[in-house]
């Protein structure tokens, strides 16, 4: 199976590039404009899963009003 990297919405491409900004600087990771491949896979992953939970959770809270 492949993968796109085609975005769905691509409008969305610069806030979701301040969310994970964002994000990582909540959980302690420091990333800097452009090329972040220095860092581990865990602290992407810390970035991915906390943006991941944080658009889950403010989709449940757009259906319960």
């Amino acid at each position: 199976m492949s993968r796109s990297s085609k975005k769905v919405v691509p409008e969305a491409m610069d806030s979701l590039e301040r969310f994970k900004y964002e994000v990582a600087s909540e959980v302690g990771v420091n990333l800097k404009n452009g090329y972040n491949g220095n860092i581990s896979a865990r602290d992407a992953g810390r970035i991915g899963g906390n943006m991941v939970k944080k658009m889950i959770q403010q989709a449940e809270n757009q259906m319960t009003k």
